[in-house]
């Protein structure tokens, strides 16, 4: 009999076999399912992977009815049809299995690869227990020691807790979905299908907050006095000291005063500043500034840096740790590193320091360090992939490099005793920042040498009319920030909830916009069922889960409050399903129309509509007030429409945009005889 070696990823299968073989690897394949055999030291080993989760939970009784109270684990190609594919995994699992005798976990060191392995081990090697590998990178080196030093038991606290997360969120999940989706039914005849989750509700109450709060915003005049001097043959701006004028005429007398007038230097301050170096990434960081550097999308940040991690180039990304402990051999790490030429000069300056210390954050992880690269030299990464990994190399060298000194200069100039001011900024020691290079966050802005009473030329005077503005919108970046602040979803599911978001069509728009469905979908859930999107609530579970990892709390005293606290949100939305139901139905038909809707029609008083065609599986334009109104557009294929709110600069007809998968959007205008038609039809050809 063999051992049995799990893994949840067939790449990381690959590299585990191949890092035990001692370069007899046997790889056999069953179903187009790959796994390996292998011996080390003299012992026989199957490598074999899961496919992500091959278990998913379920109702144990199929129902319609809400709240949903029991569930069981259920091969997932059994609970759902978008699952099938992994039945061919589960089979070669429980095939290799008959052939074991010993079993050893090595998915993913977290939650959700605690409770993959636990559910393989449990319900196809029908076993209760087995060893456990914990490894942080798919290096060869920590793979053999994660399988000579592997634990004897499972993680079982990590389980539990990660058990407990998949039935809260199924419970709350199904149950509110369901309740949301049958009150319009029930109410209106009508089937819509609607969905929010334990965490899905309170972030969509945030941004709809936000957008109220935007909403609400009254505007207030100000005014500004803006000068354009030239020093030493450099123009400059500078604004009155006083900045912002709530009075028009008060700006306009001293306007008045100083029009035509030169003025000299008043004063020159100069501080020195000193900025140290950044800590590792985790996976929350990662994503922020990958979205600030790159403008990398939160979730593709993540699905990126794990399929670096799976080549083994990177460490595990899932981590809340801005740590890089001891333990890890920096020099060998750097030293690996300096034979890629980009950073040869770099590696080769650290490692002439007398030591080796990271600039380690406050943030920990009980099981991974911060993401850092492994060393490994990368073959044929997508340019997306280059940059993200530039980024991940760069920001752990950094961590290691001397403080950046800058200098922030400050200069007041005096125009007829009116005091202007405008401020500057250099790097006068780039430390750190060197090593940062591109993703470098300062900029200077040089103010030459200067002393007090210096001529400043005047070149320009302006008064500027303005206006208060509202607060400013998440971005997909700032809204996981926001989520992390409040304790709301984990590292690895926050993005994911943000794109749900998208996908419902609660959000729109890169600044992140709530759509009158979500606005008045949570409108509707505060004023009749304000639990479903009670962040205190949702925060509460998060710390009940966290005990249970922490062996504070048992499992079934959580799962049996959060059923309680169910059935008391259900009833008081029961009691005004109606109500809800026809408020979701108004709110859905009001964003369907702002979705489809591209302009008015210019052959009637009606509006032209985005339609879908079944019979021609293709996307057109008619009039809503159609068969009275003829007027129809055609669009271009393999693309989706959206409204764009623009016009034609030429033709005033609405322009659409078209999104095309896997490629940049244009856009379209609808008049076939317009002159700019060719553009576009070029641009779709590019």
């Amino acid at each position: 009999m063999a051992e049995l070696v799990i893994t949840e990823k067939p790449l990381a299968a690959q590299k585990i076999a191949t890092a035990l073989s001692e370069g007899k690897l046997e790889k056999k394949s069953e179903k187009g399912v790959p796994y390996y055999e292998i011996n080390h030291k003299g012992k026989e080993i199957l490598v074999a992977s899961a496919v992500g989760h091959i278990f998913i939970l379920s109702e144990k009784i199929k129902s319609n009815t809400y709240p949903v109270s029991e569930v069981e684990w259920k091969p997932s190609y059994l609970a759902s049809k978008n699952s099938s594919f992994t039945k061919k995994y589960y089979d070669v699992l429980k095939k290799l299995s008959k052939q074991a005798n010993e079993f050893t976990v090595a998915t993913d060191y977290d939650i959700e690869g605690s409770v993959i392995g636990a559910n393989i081990v449990k319900y196809i090697c029908n076993k209760k227990d087995a060893k456990r590998m914990k490894f942080s990178t798919l290096t060869k080196d920590e793979l053999i020691k994660s399988y000579e030093t592997a634990s004897k038991h499972l993680d079982f606290p990590q389980i539990e807790a990660g058990e407990t997360r998949h039935e809260l969120d199924f419970l709350w999940g199904i149950s509110t979905s369901r309740a949301l989706t049958n009150s319009i039914k029930n109410a209106t005849g009508r089937y819509k299908i609607m969905s929010t989750g334990r965490v899905q509700g309170p972030t969509l109450k945030i941004i709809v907050d936000k957008e109220l709060e935007i909403k609400k915003f009254i505007p207030v005049p100000y005014w500004q006095l803006q000068l354009l001097g030239n020093i030493k043959s450099k123009t400059l701006e500078f604004f009155h000291e006083k900045n912002r004028f709530d009075n028009e005429k008060e700006a306009k007398d001293i306007y008045e005063k100083i029009k035509g007038n030169d003025g000299k230097v008043h004063e020159i301050k100069k501080d020195k500043t000193s900025i140290k170096p950044p800590s590792p990434f985790d996976l929350t960081s990662l994503q922020i500034e990958a979205y600030r550097t790159l403008r990398i999308q939160p979730k593709n940040t993540l699905e990126i840096a794990q399929n670096l991690y799976l080549t083994g180039l990177i460490s595990y990304p899932r981590t809340n740790s801005q740590q890089l402990p001891e333990s890890l051999n920096y020099k060998e790490i750097i030293s690996k590193l300096s034979k890629q030429t980009e950073y040869k000069d770099i590696c080769k300056n650290l490692l002439s320091l007398k030591e080796l210390k990271p600039n380690n954050g406050k943030k920990t992880d009980k099981a991974h360090p911060a993401i850092h690269p492994t060393g490994e030299i990368p073959e044929k990464l997508t340019q997306e992939a280059q940059n993200l990994y530039d980024l991940i190399v760069r920001r752990t060298l950094a961590s290691f490099s001397s403080q950046a000194i800058r200098e922030i200069i400050n200069l007041k100039i005096d125009v007829k005793k009116e005091i202007f001011v405008t401020n500057g900024s250099r790097t006068e020691t780039f430390g750190w920042l060197a090593v940062y290079g591109k993703f470098n966050p300062y900029k200077d802005e040089e103010i030459p040498e200067t002393k007090k009473d210096d001529l400043v030329k005047v070149i320009e005077l302006n008064l500027l009319s303005k206006e208060t503005q509202p607060p400013k919108r998440y971005t997909p970046a700032s809204i996981i920030k926001k989520l992390e602040q409040l304790g709301l979803g984990t590292k690895s599911t926050r993005s994911s909830i943000v794109e749900t978001l998208f996908d419902r069509n609660y959000v729109n728009n890169e600044s992140i916009e709530a759509t009158s469905l979500g606005i008045k979908t949570i409108e509707t859930l505060e004023k009749y069922c304000v639990e479903i999107v009670d962040e205190k609530l949702t925060r509460h579970f998060e710390e009940e889960m966290e005990q249970i990892q922490d062996e504070k709390k048992k499992r079934e005293d959580v799962i049996e409050e959060a059923k309680k606290v169910l059935i008391k949100m259900f009833k008081h939305f029961k009691e005004n399903e109606d109500k809800i139901g026809k408020s979701l139905y108004e709110a859905n038909q009001e964003t369907l129309s702002t979705q489809t809707i591209v302009g008015k029609c210019y052959d009637c008083e009606g509006s032209l509509k985005i339609n879908y065609s079944k019979k021609n599986k293709s996307y057109f334009i008619s009039c809503n007030k159609y068969p009275d109104c003829k007027a129809i557009f055609s669009i271009p294929k393999y693309a989706l429409p959206k409204p764009s709110g623009k016009f034609c600069g030429e033709c005033k007809y609405p322009v659409i945009k078209m999104i095309r998968k896997g490629k940049r959007p244009y856009e379209f205008c609808i008049n076939k005889n317009c002159k700019k038609k060719l553009e576009y039809q070029e641009s779709l050809n590019n």
